[in-house]
This record gives C-alpha cells, structure tokens and sequence, in this order.
C-alpha cells in the first residue's frame, strides 16, 4: 500500500478539505455590497469556543445584521448569528454574543482613526475557514443612499449588456 493512500483514508481532520490552504465559506453578506461602498478590506481571526467552530462547520451561520466596532483598542464582531450546536451539552454558547477579532494593533488603530470619519462602518463580508482557523472578512464600508444603489445596479447590467453584445459580435464574426 503506498503513503497516498493511507493519508487520503485518514480519518482524523475534517473531511472537507479545509486544511492544506483551501478555504471553506461558511457564509457571506451579499447585501452589505449592495448597501455599502467598500473602500477597504481586513482579515480578522475569530475567538470562538468549541461549540461555535462545531456549528460553524455545518456551515450555519449569519451575517445579516452584523456589524464591527472597535471597544478599548480590541475590535468586536456583534449581531452575528451562530446558532447553538445541536448536539451540545449546557456549556453551548449564546447565539449572537460579542466575539473578539483579532488584528494587528496597527490595523485596529487604523480602523479606530478611520471609523470616526463620518459614514464609515466596519462590515462583516463573510465568514470562512482557511487552513482549519475561521475567519472574518471586514471591511471599512461608506452607507449607500438609495439612488446610489440604483445608479449602481444600472451601471452593472449595462454592463452585463456590452459583454454579451460583444461576445455576440465575435461568435459572428468568426462564422
């Protein structure tokens, strides 16, 4: 039998290929592009406790109305819903508790100085694992009006509109 295949039987590690550098997304904020203009993105490391990563794993997990602030020089991600580990037992974690980010100081005091700037917001984008450790991506993001989601949903599908016009355009020329 050779080393391969034994390793690919392995039964310890998770069988979702979340180790060796892949990334495994637990879950995204789709409308947080929609209502913010990102203007820059962090990757923050997560404080969980053991029922959290379980739950986290099965991929439940949401992100819709949760936001980051910065507290005493730590950066904390709250309103993110993570509900509890079904087959946990009493010391199970509250669903949406206040959980620490972990960033370099420089990076928090960047997002401190910049978060006190009018209409800048630190959003949650998604939640995922990379190299077996779960993360969140943040990002600084400046409040849409909604005439500018408008303007921008018009500029995405015109477009949407000249890609296909000339994709059409060459299949027809090369006939």
């Amino acid at each position: 039998m050779s080393k391969g295949s034994a390793a690919s039987r392995n039964p310890k590690g998770p069988p979702d290929g979340t180790r060796g550098g892949k990334n495994k997304l637990v879950a995204q904020n789709k409308k947080a592009r929609h209502d913010y203009t990102v203007e820059d993105v962090f990757e923050a490391g997560m404080v969980l406790t053991g029922t959290e990563v379980k739950s986290l794993r099965q991929g439940r997990c949401s992100l819709t109305d949760a936001y980051a602030s910065v507290q005493d020089g730590e950066v904390y991600l709250l309103g993110a819903h993570i509900p509890e580990y079904t087959e946990g037992t009493w010391n199970n974690h509250t669903p949406r508790r206040a959980r620490k980010l972990l960033l370099h100081r420089k990076q928090i005091a960047e997002l401190q100085a910049r978060t006190r700037e009018s209409g800048l917001a630190l959003v949650p984008l998604s939640l995922y694992f990379k190299d077996g450790r779960a993360k969140v991506e943040i990002a600084l993001g400046r409040g849409r009006k909604s005439y500018d989601k408008r303007q921008v949903l018009a500029e995405r599908d015109a477009q949407k509109l000249m890609r296909n016009a000339m994709g059409r355009a060459l299949k027809q020329g090369r006939r």
